[in-house]
């Protein structure tokens, strides 16, 4: 692959295929941090290795865990260290991922010692941890950022627990961070919400914390408690399809008017960009729902549809993407949150559909896409890899189109374009 820039090449008719997309990066993630907090051995299997699983492992292991991988048969082997934290103190580095920094963060609070988190630029300038370091704060943890972004420093002296007040408006993670470790506080953790957030990945937090044994009391999402001094019980744990990747297939369905299975996905899965499906049904696609596997058939021409997507942020990228081939104008609201992932998303969207030749309007919290016929044009994707993944789609519609860093994708899905190429034969 051109490490500078693909092309992507139009499909001269349908799809018809069945994909599989590696496992959730959300459920990966916390499924490292949980095991490596039980007490024991646990095997992750269907488990993502990207660069965001890679850093969570990389720094789990300098923190003192032990951690057999095996990239074959996307599995883990991990043996938890029941909430000690051997290493005195170190020095992490996380590369540009989120959820890894927001986890350690509150992980790494168990120790003793100093820790040093530092990662690329973008979580150096633009990626939020002030309003988590309040709340740690609250709960007696000196942790501490000179601008409110890495690198964060943590002073460790073991985590009490008790109340804090916790603002997850800019993200979940923040409040996903203090409940993976919570049971390991001394007196438990009760987090008072003071602003409104993405509530979907915090059920896939209580989900795989409950897996491992523990169980998270909430009042609607206004407030939380876990009870302290418990321990993950190790187990052997399956992770599920990434909702997120599989977006795109389903997306190249209803933009070829084709049909895409993503096979081993579950339509009730507790990931909420599943639902980026029932969004494709309302412009007009079919949507199939099997008890493993989620097929989507597109219509001979996309409605539009006037459409909130907080829940499902993540492909709101997606959307805007298929989003000038419709008939009608899309219109995507309230993800205002996303101008601080990994770019400002809704400034990329403007911005690459406007090279594009496509006529868009930019509000504070969303777009407004009129049906337009996009040209031939370079993507800019901002290290970004939901730019690069979404933006590709055009291309399988209009020549000339090419992704440039085509490599960022190695965050979350590192064979993306590889998965493609063996599709398109089906075409």
């Amino acid at each position: 692959m051109n490490t500078d820039s693909l092309e992507i090449q139009p499909l001269q008719k349908p799809l018809d295929a069945k994909v599989s997309v590696p496992g959730s990066k959300s459920y990966t993630n916390r499924a490292l941090l949980i095991a490596a907090l039980a007490n024991g051995e646990s095997h992750l299997t269907g488990a993502l290795f990207s660069d965001d699983t890679d850093y969570m492992v990389q720094a789990l292991r300098k923190l003192g865990v032990s951690i057999e991988a095996d990239p074959k048969t996307a599995s883990f082997v991990v043996a938890g260290n029941g909430g000690q934290i051997p290493a005195d103190g170190t020095e992490l580095y996380i590369g540009n991922s989120g959820t890894t920094s927001r986890s350690i963060t509150s992980y790494v609070a168990l120790g003793n010692g100093t820790f040093i988190i530092d990662g690329d630029a973008p979580m150096r300038q633009s990626r939020p941890m002030a309003d988590l370091l309040d709340a740690l704060g609250q709960l007696g943890i000196d942790a501490r950022s000179r601008n409110g972004c890495l690198p964060i420093e943590v002073r460790a002296k073991g985590f009490r627990g008790g109340k804090t007040r916790l603002d997850a408006s800019k993200s979940s993670q923040f409040l996903t961070s203090l409940l993976l470790v919570a049971p390991y506080a001394d007196n438990g953790l009760e987090i008072e919400m003071v602003s409104g957030f993405k509530t979907e990945y915090i059920d896939i937090t209580m989900a795989v914390m409950q897996a491992f044994g523990i169980e998270v009391e909430h009042d609607e999402y206004r407030r939380f408690r876990v009870a302290g001094s418990q321990c993950y019980t190790p187990r052997t744990y399956t992770i599920e399809p990434d909702a997120s990747n599989a977006s795109y297939f389903f997306a190249a369905a209803a933009l070829t008017g084709g049909r895409v299975r993503v096979a081993d996905i579950a339509a009730d899965s507790a990931q909420g960009d599943i639902h980026f499906v029932d969004v494709l049904e309302k412009m007009g696609c079919t949507v199939n729902r099997y008890a493993r596997g989620v097929e989507v058939i597109g219509p001979d021409q996309l409605r539009g549809i006037d459409v909130d997507m907080k829940a499902i942020s993540d492909t709101s990228l997606t959307l805007a993407a298929i989003a000038p081939f419709a008939k009608d104008p899309v219109r995507i609201r309230n993800i205002e949150h996303t101008r601080w992932q990994e770019t400002d998303r809704i400034a990329a969207m403007v911005a690459q559909l406007r090279r594009l030749g496509v006529e868009v309007e930019e509000h504070r919290d969303g777009v407004t896409i009129a049906p337009s016929k996009p040209k031939s044009s370079n993507i800019d994707t901002y290290k970004d890899h939901r730019v690069a993944m979404s933006f590709a789609l055009v291309g399988l519609r209009v020549p000339g189109i090419y992704i440039n860093d085509p490599g960022c994708v190695g965050k979350t899905f590192p064979t993306y374009f590889a998965v493609w190429d063996q599709i398109k034969g089906s075409a």
